[in-house]
């Protein structure tokens, strides 16, 4: 009795493993399922996941493993699941453009994009929501257009709907670009373009983006000045961001001559704020290669300058590499600055922040700072 008990349980745990949602092995690539979906006509699904997204989890745990969203994925889809910062992973987001997780995209057998959707979902939400998207080949057609050299300015706004919703940026700003083509000192009075312009573009080197860092006039008569401002400011940090990455081996990669083609672009504008984008990254580069020497080298050229702010927060926010592990050399060093800042408080040359944009601080900054210089030597607060 015990051993048929044993082996119904044991059928049991294999039909539920069958109903699941099957995943092609680990490490199976796009390509590999490309190869398995011609052979059995099927389309491809990808989840797109990172180890520490806990909505990739839950899908995971308690939607894959429905028998109904096996039943609906199995006979349609070649289903497999990559890592997106793994080795094979981080390039694969960066071409596919994926930024968040989960986002879950749907391909043909010959692993052309069909349709994409991002965020945990119920199982029958997701069950339906796999049906409606598998079935529109629209954005594979609109691609072809695009890469066909159809540059119909109808067609373009229609691409650049379906790209900005499937979170395509990098996609998007080409076309966008493109529809601003020629239009770069007119756009501002066109509500459409401008629209185009301010949600799509995103690389500093647009025609339509340098003039409009040149001559912002026509567009902050139309929206206002604030706007117009966070959009410039926007695109040259997130640029900035992109000069450095990490690889998967530990190792820091710069791209020196991106940076330099920034640093011309920076002063062709003659943006105001040029040496801050130039310092803060090589802050942020010196941070990530681990050399404290350069970085506060950069800290102090960054307070030196006269044009440039550095506020109480930003204080702080340096201060981050510094722990009571880190060389006293190096810490002592990062709390002189601080404490010189908490001086120039004192004396009244600066006023302490009490708040940081909209949001209202629960003590000043003067406190914070205080707080990081005994946090650096391991003391609690109150200690």
């Amino acid at each position: 009795m015990k051993r048929i008990t044993t082996t119904l349980f044991a059928m049991m745990a294999a039909l539920t493993m069958m109903a699941q949602m099957t995943f092609e092995p680990e490490g199976t690539t796009l390509e590999q399922a490309s190869a398995k979906a011609k052979a059995e006509n099927k389309l491809i699904f990808l989840d797109c996941f990172t180890t520490w997204c806990g909505p990739c989890k839950m899908m995971a745990r308690d939607v894959f493993t429905q028998p109904k969203v096996g039943d609906f994925m199995n006979p349609r889809f070649v289903n497999i699941k990559i890592d997106m910062e793994s080795a094979y992973g981080a390039p694969l987001a960066k071409k596919l453009q994926v930024t968040a997780f989960p986002t879950f995209i749907i391909f043909n057998a010959d692993a052309q994009e069909i349709a994409r959707f991002l965020g945990s979902s119920p199982a029958d939400e997701f069950i339906q929501t796999v049906g409606e998207k598998s079935k529109d080949t629209g954005s594979s057609d609109l691609q072809k257009r695009w890469e066909q050299g159809d540059r119909d300015p109808q067609f373009l706004l229609q691409y650049l709907q379906t790209l900005t919703a499937a979170y395509k940026a990098d996609d998007a700003n080409l076309v966008a670009e493109a529809l601003l083509e020629g239009k770069e000192a007119t756009f501002a009075a066109d509500s459409t373009l401008r629209a185009v312009f301010m949600r799509n573009i995103t690389n500093p080197f647009a025609k339509s983006f340098v003039h409009t860092a040149k001559h912002p006039e026509a567009l902050t008569e139309a929206i206002g000045q604030m706007p117009v401002n966070m959009k410039i400011q926007n695109v040259l940090a997130n640029f900035q961001r992109q000069l450095i990455s990490e690889q998967e081996d530990g190792t820091v990669k710069f791209d020196q001559a991106r940076f330099d083609q920034f640093q011309a672009l920076l002063k062709e504008l003659k943006i105001p704020s040029a040496e801050h984008y130039r310092l803060q990254t090589l802050i942020t580069l010196a941070e990530k290669q681990k050399d404290l020497d350069a970085y506060l080298g950069y800290v102090r050229e960054y307070l030196a300058n006269p044009a440039l702010d550095a506020d109480d927060m930003q204080l702080a926010r340096w201060a981050k590499p510094f722990t009571p592990q880190t060389d006293k050399k190096y810490v002592t060093q990062m709390q002189d600055i601080l404490r010189q800042r908490l001086a120039d408080i004192k004396a009244g040359k600066r006023k302490a922040q009490t708040q940081v944009g909209n949001m209202r601080l629960s003590r000043p900054t003067d406190d914070l700072l205080r707080m990081v210089i005994d946090a650096m030597d391991g003391k609690m607060p109150n200690q």
